[in-house]
């Protein structure tokens, strides 16, 4: 009996600690999934924010110096891409709206050849109205990644880039 005791109290010991390290395993698996996942969210938020800053300055520029520009639409593509693809679905919602407001300000700064910035340049007034609703969009947007990524964070009730007035004179 002594022996089935001893037989028992070390395969109970063993099976504890089998389990103890499978479900430890499982639980660092996890947090470290979700951490990999945050570090690409992050990256790619930053990448696809960073695009928006990029072609905005580059276009307004443009009218501001009645000169031709430049720009690597793939790039912009594929960051809007990249970051709809690690976004939870609150996060994707917003830069599918972000998208569409940087669609329309294109229409009206970029797009329209009547409004070709060497020839016939936007006032930096009409250039900042056209970019209002990508402004707004990026606020939104902005405020749902914090949100996505800490409960915590409180909305931001303004654009990150401060005011749109003087926009062109940027060096």
């Amino acid at each position: 009996m002594a022996l089935l005791d001893t037989l028992v109290t070390t395969a109970a010991g063993a099976l504890s600690v089998t389990i103890g390290v499978l479900v430890g395993g499982l639980v660092t698996h996890r947090a470290q999934d979700r951490q990999w996942l945050r570090d690409k969210q992050l990256i790619a938020y930053q990448e696809l924010i960073s695009h928006y800053a990029k072609f905005t300055m580059t276009i307004s520029r443009a009218h501001a110096g009645r000169q031709g520009w430049d720009y690597d639409w793939s790039e912009w593509s594929a960051a809007l891409t990249r970051a709809s693809l690690v976004a939870p679905a609150a996060v994707a919602t917003e830069i599918d709206n972000f998208g569409k407001a940087i669609g329309t300000f294109l229409d009206q700064v970029a797009r329209d050849p009547a409004r070709d910035p060497s020839r016939n340049p936007l006032s930096a007034e009409e250039f900042d109205q056209a970019n209002r609703a990508p402004a707004q969009a990026q606020v939104q947007l902005v405020n749902a990644i914090r949100l996505s990524l800490s409960k915590n964070q409180k909305e931001l009730p303004f654009w990150i880039g401060g005011s749109l007035a003087g926009r062109h004179d940027d060096p």
